[in-house]
């Protein structure tokens, strides 16, 4: 049985008429009947879910005793009509961004399996499905409800929307659903390198694929790209990441105790992303938190770097684009299908878009 590459021998192969049942039109009942659009099946040849990367560590004073732990989760849905390059999905707060928009309505994954594309979304270690730590864990809750709400650019202060906003503003279920969606994370160097070498055995496991990331998410698929030992990295569209890595001596100070650097690697190493082609997203409303005004600077200075050692990147402000009032997290937004259209562009423009066989 052919499960497509890189699946585990469990894999579970759907035949059309279930994988149809099962998938089509798949989304929460939150949203109005009548704001569904008929859309084809989604046909899946199989789907199904692998650990990879990780260590085994030995118990003090009884060798005998072993822990298998620090690894990364891949959950797979592969279409029976597929495209050659697949997309992992790297997110910085749980999978849930990428399953649904807020209101319930088809989210990135389920966009992008009707067009083709194998679709991969990634736990890295000690996250969400991948949380057998190799170290003890301590949970300290804190208060993020509304620190969430305008970190995310929802608005200035607690619930009180920006303008145009792409979200449901009424709809206080919505909410409810984005502020839930979130699991504990490590946003240290230290934890940056632990999940990036269990991310790039996954880029060597799964084959051709490009990186669609969340946050803090792409600067661990920047850094997942150098550990993989395989050209199968084909690009990375990264959607408001906080994080870079520069070449040593060029860019801004090394910031390694700091939560998302940046950081910086040997210049051999860091041409290992210019490679393959690197797309920065910037949704609206940056210039209202001095974090993501910084961050779409530093991602120009990244992109002109990359590009001056012979890369090819670029960023892209929706607004530019023509559309207005995306958050932090876009392709969850009420737009989400026209922002999936400029990834699905930019795609094109790259030649990942071609089907298997052609």
């Amino acid at each position: 049985m052919n499960c497509g590459r890189g699946h585990s021998k469990g894999c579970q192969r759907l035949q059309p008429f279930a994988a149809a049942l099962l998938l089509a039109g798949l989304s929460n009942t939150a949203f109005a009947e009548e704001d569904r659009k008929p859309k084809p099946p989604i046909i899946l040849e199989s789907t199904g879910a692998y650990e990879v990367g990780g260590k085994v560590v030995t118990k003090p004073g009884d060798p005998s005793q072993t822990l298998s732990c620090d690894h990364g989760y891949v959950e797979y849905f592969i279409p029976a009509k597929r495209r050659s390059v697949g997309l992992i999905m790297w997110h910085s707060s749980s999978t849930k961004v990428w399953e649904n928009r807020w209101d319930g309505g088809e989210g990135y994954k389920s966009i992008f399996l009707r067009k083709g594309y194998p679709v991969y979304l990634w736990d890295g270690p000690r996250v969400g499905r991948a949380n057998w730590s190799c170290e003890p864990i301590t949970y300290t809750p804190d208060y993020f409800d509304q620190r969430n709400f305008a970190a995310w650019r929802f608005g200035l202060t607690y619930l009180n929307w920006h303008p145009g906003l792409q979200f449901p503003t009424a709809d206080r279920e919505a909410w409810n659903q984005a502020t839930r969606a979130r699991y504990d994370e490590f946003d240290t160097l230290e934890n940056a390198l632990l999940q990036a070498e269990a991310g790039g055995q996954a880029i060597d496991k799964v084959g051709p694929i490009v990186a669609v990331t969340n946050s803090a998410g792409g600067w661990r698929a920047l850094l997942s790209a150098l550990k993989a030992k395989s050209d199968n990295m084909k690009g990375i569209v990264a959607y408001e990441t906080p994080g870079f890595i520069f070449p040593e001596g060029e860019g801004p100070e090394p910031k390694p105790s700091a939560p998302y650097g940046p950081n910086s690697v040997p210049l051999a190493e860091f041409k290992k992303l210019t490679k393959f082609p690197i797309q920065m997203v910037f949704g609206d409303y940056t210039d209202t938190r001095p974090i993501w005004a910084t961050s779409v600077k530093v991602a120009r200075t990244f992109c002109d770097i990359v590009n001056r050692h012979g890369g090819d990147c670029e960023v892209l402000l929706l607004p530019d684009a023509g559309l207005r009032g995306n958050t932090h997290i876009a392709f969850a937004d009420l737009n989400n299908e026209a922002v999936a259209d400029e990834l699905s562009k930019w795609l094109h423009r790259k030649g990942l878009d071609k089907f298997a066989g052609e």
